[in-house]
């Protein structure tokens, strides 16, 4: 059964003080976490990640939110060399380029980077809502490590939220946007599509898959583990 979110969000501050964090890119359910949490007289960590093609807007909000409730923002770089071989290998377009190099560059920029830094916490919460997606309809609140305090939330949930509290809202939302990832790869939404098109739009339905391949040894691998394998050597 879901709880309230500021329960879960208390709860879990309790539970693992220092070695917790909210992790955020700063959509509108990112930063209601934070504000909830400084309502609740919390500190938490708060995190994001600077992949390093993020429209300037979001690198705003970090001032912003910081300047609102007095808390550091920590911010995570992919591993620079990671980023320079890739994109000398691929160019710096390369998630134009088909699925596989699209979710290669996340893995570089984003997957990798975020994984470096978890061994540092033992849980962390993020804005999931069952109600985002379809891949998302079955959102726990508490998912082993990985915390979605808001997981039962609807959409005018947060915009109740958000204007109650007077809460810091991202920039593009006012221009369109329904979803806000890296510059290149998200745009506003257009009337009629879902909240999630705005995300990788080139890509037709019939194209998602990645592919499979067998490495020299056997074993069965997605064209994005061979193409990370490229990149980061034979560790991936």
């Amino acid at each position: 059964m879901d709880r309230p979110a500021e329960q879960v969000l208390q709860w879990a501050v309790a539970t693992f003080a220092q070695r917790f964090a909210i992790v955020t890119s700063f959509q509108k359910e990112g930063t209601i976490l934070i504000d909830m949490a400084a309502r609740l007289g919390l500190a938490p960590r708060v995190v994001t990640i600077d992949t390093g093609r993020l429209p300037a807007e979001t690198l705003r909000m970090i001032d912003s939110v910081e300047a609102r409730y007095g808390l550091p923002v920590d911010v995570l770089r992919p591993a620079e060399s990671e980023v320079e071989t890739m994109v000398t290998r691929f160019g710096s377009e390369l998630f134009r380029e088909s699925v596989a190099q699209r979710k290669l560059c996340c893995q570089v920029r984003k997957v990798r980077t975020l994984d470096r830094f978890l061994p540092e916490v033992d849980a962390y919460a993020v804005g999931l809502r069952r109600g985002q997606s379809e891949s998302r309809e079955n959102v726990e609140q508490i998912d082993g490590a990985k915390i979605s305090p808001l997981a039962a939330w609807n959409a005018s949930d947060v915009e109740e939220y958000l204007v109650k509290h007077n809460v810091p809202v991202h920039p593009l939302y006012a221009q369109g946007y329904t979803t806000i990832g890296c510059a290149p790869c998200s745009r506003a939404v257009r009337d009629g599509e879902q909240l999630r098109a705005g995300r990788w739009w080139w890509e037709v339905e019939g194209d998602k898959e990645c592919g499979l391949h067998f490495s020299p040894e056997g074993k069965m691998e997605r064209t994005v583990d061979v193409l990370l394998r490229d990149v980061i050597g034979t560790n991936a």
